[in-house]
């Protein structure tokens, strides 16, 4: 089953690190990936356009089925191989109700890190204001008092007692925000869900390895 997959992937970036921590909690080892480098321009390769045209990484492809968005790909993953490996929707309703509002409320805090992140890079020179700067900043510190009260008194885990794909989609980008200078002593709630999850080992053996050797931007710092 996983020799039919493959999967193109950039290290340290939120959306591929999910599909690989999904495949690993799905038992599919074995599947063809090929990192490649964001620097480099790699993910705008003739290789990648062929499966995504956007020039976007993930690029995954299962057979002839195409899913380059993140989500989708967690989400067909489990559909597809219930009954392998770990249970990823939760059963009761509640549970499966949480679960889905918390994985699309990831989005809008992906979002807010990445505009406080790629600032200067996004928007040119003689575009820039400190008061937009100021203004991401503010709206990323409000979206993460948002989660730290989703995290107050969670237990192990975002959804009920067992790991599930809110942990799946949501891990990797509280531990992009803490990478990149994020404050655990002002978000104690988040730090203590990543320190809990950190040494998973989905999570551990697919840790990005750009990250090994030093720290990330430290552009959070003051979030």
């Amino acid at each position: 089953m996983a020799k039919d997959m493959t999967l193109l992937w950039g290290s340290g970036s939120p959306p591929c690190w999910r599909v690989q921590i999904a495949l690993e909690e799905k038992n599919l080892q074995g599947y063809n990936q090929k990192l490649l480098s964001f620097e480099k321009g790699e993910h705008k390769s003739k290789e990648v356009l062929e499966i995504n045209p956007r020039g976007q990484l993930p690029a995954f492809k299962h057979g002839k089925i195409i899913l380059n968005e993140s989500y989708a790909a967690c989400l067909y993953l489990e559909n597809q191989f219930k009954s392998q490996g770990t249970q990823l929707i939760p059963e009761g309703a509640a549970e499966v109700g949480l679960m889905y509002q918390l994985i699309f409320e990831a989005q809008p805090l992906a979002q807010k890190i990445g505009e406080v992140l790629y600032y200067n890079w996004k928007v040119p020179e003689g575009e820039r204001h400190d008061s937009a700067v100021q203004r991401n900043k503010e709206a990323l510190k409000e979206e993460m008092k948002i989660w730290e009260g989703h995290l107050q008194g969670c237990g192990d885990f975002l959804v009920g007692k067992s790991f599930s794909l809110a942990d799946v989609i949501i891990f990797p980008v509280f531990a992009y925000f803490i990478r990149n200078g994020g404050s655990e002593e002002r978000y104690p709630n988040v730090a203590a869900y990543y320190k809990k999850l950190r040494d998973r080992p989905s999570i551990k053996k697919t840790w990005p390895p750009t990250w090994i050797d030093g720290p990330g931007m430290g552009t959070l710092k003051d979030i």
